[in-house]
């Protein structure tokens, strides 16, 4: 898809596209976006986050399935940007590949950049690299599905052995 148009969504866009609401949604911004290769989200983070006071009150910062979760909400822009997976639900497969170098928080903010390596079958795959003011921050590869792709198909394989 060379040649594509780059997308920019505020919270709304984000919204129409995934299916993620307050307070699991964590991207402010997705920013340029090429459906079916890749896309750069954006978190501030600031104290007022629900987490911060309870994740380490003398020294707060970012948990790591929040890194999880906004990697994958940018991963997931990937594909759901694709008019015919707009609003799609979707599910974890697998993450591999987790690395974790440097603490975030608050008055960080992380940009992730996220490729899909390939989507077949409601299947997608795929990475995420996340920095703070270019400083590496964390990573991660991601085998999320597409729920009414992959149940589509778990109704033939049923029918077909029915």
């Amino acid at each position: 898809m060379t040649g594509s148009p780059k997308l920019n969504f505020d919270i709304n866009g984000i919204k129409e596209c995934q299916r993620n609401r307050h307070p699991i949604l964590f991207l402010d911004k997705v920013v340029d976006v090429v459906p079916e290769q890749r896309a750069t989200g954006i978190k501030a983070f600031s104290y007022n986050e629900w987490f911060f006071p309870a994740h380490y009150e003398d020294e707060p910062s970012v948990p790591g399935f929040i890194l999880v979760e906004t990697m994958v909400q940018t991963f997931i822009m990937t594909f759901l940007t694709m008019p015919e997976h707009k609003g799609s639900k979707t599910n974890f497969l697998n993450i591999g590949n987790g690395s974790f170098r440097r603490q975030i928080i608050p008055g960080d903010t992380l940009v992730v950049n996220a490729e899909l390596a390939s989507l077949k079958r409601g299947i997608a795959r795929g990475k995420a690299d996340a920095y703070v003011e270019d400083e590496f921050a964390c990573s991660a590869d991601f085998v999320v599905s597409i729920r009414s792709a992959t149940d589509a198909i778990f109704q033939k394989m049923r029918e077909k052995h029915s």
